[in-house]
């Protein structure tokens, strides 16, 4: 009836453009590995059973899910996206919570720890341990920057 996602990655790009953010982000999106991908943005649900695997080389211009953070500035600004994730203790798959910020990576990987409270606490759920994957740039004066996370679902049943 539907695509449920078996298999994912988490992968991370920053990078900084002299011509646009446009230019920015997908530079980072080839830091990142999944430049040649038409990326499908999708909500935060790790399904039962899905596990996660190493970078994956996917096939040119296929449609791929992700769950993605991204954010873009100029200027010297700090800036910073990131993902968590956590499996339930029950056994019954997992979330992932995305957050970008003006500001440290460490105060995004804190928000997203929050987040990821909050999501199990209006659930009525136990998580197991938290992961977090974040990027941080400041970006150079004159200069436009992006930084990319994603959780990139690979395979179906």
């Amino acid at each position: 009836m539907g695509l449920v996602p078996t298999r994912f990655f988490i992968t991370a790009g920053k990078a900084a453009s002299g011509i646009s953010e446009l230019n920015a982000f997908d530079v980072a999106l080839i830091e990142a590995g999944i430049a040649e991908q038409n990326l499908l943005a999708v909500s935060s649900v790790i399904p039962i059973g899905a596990e996660r695997q190493e970078l994956t080389e996917m096939e040119m211009g296929a449609v791929t899910h992700c769950v993605m953070s991204q954010m873009r500035g100029r200027d010297g600004e700090v800036i910073a996206a990131g993902i968590a994730y956590a499996y339930r203790k029950d056994g019954r798959g997992g979330y992932v919570a995305e957050g970008h910020l003006h500001g440290s990576a460490t105060d995004l990987d804190r928000e997203l720890r929050d987040k990821m409270r909050e999501m199990a606490r209006i659930r009525g759920v136990e998580l197991n341990e938290v992961s977090t994957l974040t990027e941080e740039l400041r970006v150079p004066e004159g200069r436009f920057g992006c930084c990319v996370v994603a959780l990139v679902f690979t395979e179906y049943r």
